[in-house]
């Protein structure tokens, strides 16, 4: 997969106080530069989100408590749920795309995803774009005939993750992608995550870990008072998670 330097640092400007404003550095309110993801005025049932820019090769981390809305953020930009505003990917307006068209160039991985066969290969169309994603997650071929019902919480997974990259999506909303992962395999969907980044992939990821953001993220939002406000990421720990997949390897 080709590399491109990842150097987007800037914080695009949303009303209301910056909930990181009093420790740390000050996050930077200037606009993203050429944003992929583009959302402007969103409103879902339980807050607004009144700019957010993700530009290419980028990840943004969405912080907050239990409950307060993080993941309706991410469902309501897959236009899952009912929401207002107005969502572009590239310039073009999400309104302007069939819904199907949407979700393939910006896919969603929830944090417990949907299945609708019994053997996990059914719900690959390309076993060979998806085998090169398992393999890097520590599965091998042999987790397409996995039985969905008794494969493990952390299987099911990295096998949604992998249906969903396998698929080339040009923006990756992440639902908590490694909250049923031991350390190990954290490390390895963090490098996956890390190379898809490098190969320009967009990614907002909802998480629950600072230490997971300090080592994914450009740039970081928390919610507060059912509005997103930009905060300062703390330095990542110095234990941090290992290489990222090597080209040729996806």
């Amino acid at each position: 997969m080709e590399t491109t330097e990842k150097a987007f640092s800037s914080t695009p400007h949303l009303s209301g106080p910056s909930s990181g404003s009093s420790s740390g550095s000050s996050p930077d309110p200037s606009p993203c530069p050429l944003p992929l993801l583009s959302v402007r005025d969103l409103r879902t049932r339980l807050l607004t989100v009144d700019a957010l820019d993700v530009a290419a090769g980028e990840c943004v981390a969405i912080m907050g408590p239990s409950g307060c809305g993080k993941s309706l953020i991410l469902r309501a930009i897959a236009d899952l749920d009912p929401n207002d505003g107005t969502v572009t990917l590239a310039g073009t307006n999400r309104a302007a795309m069939p819904a199907p068209d949407w979700r393939r160039k910006v896919g969603y991985l929830a944090a417990e995803s949907g299945w609708w066969g019994e053997i996990a290969g059914t719900h690959f169309a390309d076993r060979d774009a998806a085998l090169a994603v398992l393999r890097a997650l520590g599965l091998d071929e042999d987790a397409f005939e996995l039985e969905i019902g008794h494969a493990s919480t952390g299987e099911k997974q990295r096998l949604a993750l992998a249906r969903l990259v396998a698929g080339h999506p040009d923006v990756l909303l992440l639902d908590e992608p490694t909250a049923s992962l031991d350390p190990e395999t954290t490390e390895k969907v963090e490098a996956l995550i890390r190379t898809l980044m490098d190969g320009g992939t967009a990614v907002l990821m909802v998480t629950h870990s600072p230490d997971q953001a300090a080592r994914l993220a450009d740039r970081l939002w928390r919610i507060d008072g059912g509005r997103l406000c930009p905060a300062p990421i703390a330095p990542a720990p110095a234990s941090t998670p290992g290489r990222g997949v090597q080209e040729g390897e996806l």
